[in-house]
């Protein structure tokens, strides 16, 4: 489980990152430091983010 200290803390790099929290959900960090969450999911044997 992905604790508030990491995701306050998380730096950008050169590349995205995908902190995983779970089932799931992952704080994503873009190389210019957004931060949003992500959900993966698959539906009909597709993966869909959203």
């Amino acid at each position: 489980m992905l604790s508030e200290k990491i995701a306050k803390e998380a730096k950008p790099t050169d590349k995205p990152q995908k902190l995983q929290h779970e089932k799931g959900l992952y704080l994503y960090v873009s190389p210019s430091g957004g931060k949003s969450w992500r959900f993966d999911f698959r539906f009909a044997d597709k993966r869909y983010t959203c």
